[in-house]
């Protein structure tokens, strides 16, 4: 499946150059306690390549089991009009993604969800952490849901 979420015309305020420091503090905790939280949630860290710069880009977020040993991650930029960078990061390079939790570093593909099976891991999202539903009344674009496979060794 492509990723192909659009940018809406309206939302919250996108997250700024002011969360640098705090992206770097949480990334520390998730390291080094063997994953962490990130605003309650489960966190990772998000290794992607830059889809301009072709530079490594790491980002916490907030992460959700999926099937097969797979990560479940929104690109909710929390309801902000544009989806956030590592989305599109994503798109330009979906099978050169790394997450971490703790030190434990697995290669992944990534994959944006469509449909029903969208729909389903939408429902476990709200359902775990509402705040999610709340993203999405802020905008009107649909927030993105990606699943992070490993990848296979073959």
């Amino acid at each position: 499946m492509s990723f192909d979420a659009s940018s809406g015309t309206h939302g919250a305020r996108q997250p700024g150059r002011g969360t640098r420091w705090l992206n770097k503090w949480t990334m520390r905790r998730i390291r080094r306690n063997n994953g962490g939280k990130l605003m309650g949630m489960n966190a990772l860290v998000l290794t992607t390549i830059g889809r301009k710069s072709g530079e490594p880009r790491e980002t916490p977020v907030g992460w959700f089991p999926g099937k097969d040993g797979s990560w479940i991650v929104v690109a909710s930029a929390a309801g902000a009009a544009k989806n956030p960078a590592w989305y599109h990061n994503l798109a330009a390079h979906p099978g050169q993604v790394q997450v971490q939790i703790g030190s434990r570093k697995v290669d992944v593909v990534a994959e944006q969800l469509h449909g029903e099976e969208r729909e389903e891991a939408w429902r476990q999202i709200t359902s775990a952490v509402p705040r999610f539903a709340q993203y999405q009344v802020k905008t009107d674009r649909e927030l993105p849901i990606i699943r992070l496979a490993p990848r296979s060794s073959d």
